[in-house]
C-alpha cells in the first residue's frame, strides 16, 4: 500500500460506504469482501443472516495498511482519521428493503442509525479529534466520495456530533 494516512469508512449498513468507496482515488481495502473470501469470521450468525467477523484476525490480515478501508466494522481498525456515513434512518430503511433486507433487519438498522451506534463506537475508540461524520441523504455517491476524498487529503475538519437523528425514534 501507499504511504499517508489510514482512513476507515464506516457507517450503519445502507449508508453508502461501498458505492461511494468505489469512486474514490487511491487504494480501497473492502472489509466485508476481505472478511468471506478469506474466512476471516468466527461464526454465522443465522437470525441475522450475517457472519461474525474476528476482529482481530482482520486487523492481523491487513497489517500495516494504508489508504481506505471500508466496512460498517472498518472503526475497528487502527486508523488515523474515520468517516462515518450517515443517513436518516426512513431513507436507510428504504434502500435496505430495496436491497433485499427482511423488514427485521431494515429496521433494526435503522434504530441503530438513529441512536448513532457507530459514531458513539468510532468516538469511543478513536476520540472526537479523529471523526468526521457525512450524511449521504439525497446525496449523490459523487459528493459523498468527494467529502471522504477531503478527510484523506486533510482537507476538512473533524465534525463528529454534527448529524443526527432522534426525531426519528
Amino acid at each position: 500500500m501507499s504511504d499517508g494516512p489510514r482512513v476507515a469508512v464506516t457507517g450503519t449498513p445502507g449508508t453508502g460506504k461501498t458505492t461511494t468507496t468505489t469512486l474514490l482515488d487511491g487504494p480501497v481495502i473492502h472489509l466485508n469482501d476481505l472478511i468471506r473470501e478469506a474466512g476471516l469470521w468466527s461464526e454465522r450468525d443465522e437470525g441475522r443472516g450475517s457472519l461474525v467477523a474476528d476482529l482481530d484476525a482482520v486487523r492481523e490480515a491487513v497489517g500495516d495498511w494504508s489508504g481506505v478501508a471500508e466496512s460498517h466494522l472498518a472503526h475497528h481498525l487502527d486508523a488515523d482519521r474515520v468517516v462515518v456515513l450517515r443517513c436518516r434512518p426512513d431513507t436507510l430503511e428504504r434502500r435496505l428493503r430495496e436491497r433485499g433486507a427482511d423488514e427485521a433487519k431494515a429496521t433494526e438498522n435503522a434504530e441503530s442509525e438513529a441512536l448513532d451506534v457507530i459514531l458513539s463506537e468510532a468516538v469511543e475508540r478513536h476520540g472526537l479529534d479523529s471523526v468526521y461524520e457525512v450524511d449521504t441523504t439525497d446525496r449523490t455517491p459523487a459528493d459523498v466520495a468527494a467529502d471522504i476524498e477531503a478527510v484523506v487529503t486533510g482537507d476538512r475538519g473533524p465534525s463528529a456530533g454534527d448529524v443526527e437523528f432522534t426525531d426519528y425514534l
